[in-house]
């Protein structure tokens, strides 16, 4: 299949995802304006924030500002944003209006659970929240963070609206085949926040080959082979050069040998954050 920066993923509500997306995690307050801004500029129409990040106000300027400079209409911009803790029914919704309120938008084009932790009910109750935001049209889609196999199955076994993507750390050197597996059957996309490894990797010996061969960076090879695994990456970078850079990933592919020889590479390296399995 072949890609460009325009390129949408359809979601299992009928919405459709930019398949390359601009991260701003670490990039807190007004540090986040300057990135942000120049991600627009290259054409990144996919934001991925989280009341976590401590941006969503600042994310919100930035986007105002370059809508308002372009003529770019606010449906253009697919604004992605994440519960931070897990408490209660009540107080999910009013996290929902304190992003809306803080973004400055109408609308959350996506809204994700940023993690399972709290246990059973008290991921129910949240979840039920978010399925009333958008029966509310608060929020278009719903999904979840950091779900592991069994988060999603409790969500099977209780017959509630599935999420429509779950955001995790995927990438060549921590593959989850179990967790990609489950998502995969039920129609659920795959959105990899650390889709560059966060740098561990760079100088890894397949991953030097590869961009030797395609005269291509680590990062794009890493990003190209998201992309052909079908996942959604989220790179995430302050530097104007390498936010340009990430989006160069469109004028080559990577083999299916590769690609296989990519996967092999799996070491369960995790990067950051890693609750896939909490209770």
């Amino acid at each position: 299949m072949a890609f460009n920066l325009q390129s949408r993923m359809k979601l299992r509500d009928g919405s459709k995802i930019p398949i390359l997306g601009f991260g701003t995690y670490e990039l807190e307050g007004s540090s986040v304006i300057e990135p942000l801004t120049w991600a627009l500029d290259a054409g990144y129409r996919h934001i991925d924030g989280a009341t976590w990040y401590y941006n969503e106000k600042e994310c919100g300027q930035a986007i105002h500002t370059w809508l308002s400079k372009t003529g770019t209409p606010r449906s253009e911009i697919f604004w992605t944003t994440k519960l931070k803790d897990n408490i209660s029914y009540d107080a999910t919704m009013k996290a929902i209006d304190a992003s809306l309120s803080a973004i400055g938008f109408e609308y959350i084009d996506l809204y994700l659970l940023h993690s399972a932790i709290g246990g059973p009910e008290i991921r129910k109750e949240c979840w039920r929240a978010a399925c009333d935001a958008k029966k509310q049209g608060k929020v278009k889609s719903i999904g979840v963070s950091n779900f592991g196999v069994k988060h999603i199955q409790e969500m099977l076994e209780q017959g509630v609206e599935l999420p429509v993507l779950n955001q995790v750390d995927l990438h060549p050197f921590m593959t989850r085949t179990d967790i990609v597996e489950i998502c995969q059957k039920h129609d659920i996309a795959l959105e990899a926040w650390g889709p560059l490894v966060r740098g561990l990797r760079f100088k890894h010996p397949s991953i030097v080959s590869l961009a030797e061969k395609y005269h291509k960076s680590a990062a794009q090879v890493l990003l190209r082979y998201s992309i052909q695994k079908g996942f959604i990456p989220i790179p995430k970078s302050a530097s104007r050069e390498r936010i340009i850079s990430n989006t160069q990933i469109y004028n080559f592919e990577l083999s299916e040998d590769e690609m296989k020889h990519l996967d092999s590479l799996d070491e369960a390296l995790i990067t950051d954050w890693e609750v896939t399995t909490c209770p």
